[in-house]
């Protein structure tokens, strides 16, 4: 079993930047895989970014060079910083992983990109 706790949301203004943490625990040893999702008022849950446990990473076009997934294999972390927030990031963002059998999820943290 994997637990997920996120952490770090809020609000902020547009321009400007948040840094989210998804903490994992119990057995760690065996994800392979941690993404950032995302689901926005009336919309549809959306990837984010990814990583895998070697440090490979994707993202959606729309956060390409504002966002960045980093991932700290001892602290069993993974964080996702974003700069240059608009209106349309706002969001509730959830942290994903995938073991070999299963994928598991956190609760979510809301941010909200507002002036």
């Amino acid at each position: 079993q994997v637990q997920l706790v996120e952490s770090g949301g809020g609000l902020v203004q547009p321009g400007g930047s948040l840094r989210l943490s998804c903490a994992a625990s119990g057995s760690t040893s065996t994800i392979y895989g941690m993404n950032w999702y995302r689901q926005g008022p009336g919309k549809q849950r959306e990837l984010v970014a990814g990583i895998t446990r070697v440090g490979r990473t994707n993202y959606a076009d729309s956060v390409k060079g504002r966002f960045t997934i980093s991932r700290d294999n001892a602290k069993n972390t993974v964080y996702l910083q974003m700069n240059s927030l608009k209106f349309e990031d706002t969001a509730v963002y959830y942290c994903w992983a995938q073991t070999a059998t299963r994928v598991y999820w956190g609760q979510g943290t809301q941010v909200t990109v507002s002036s």
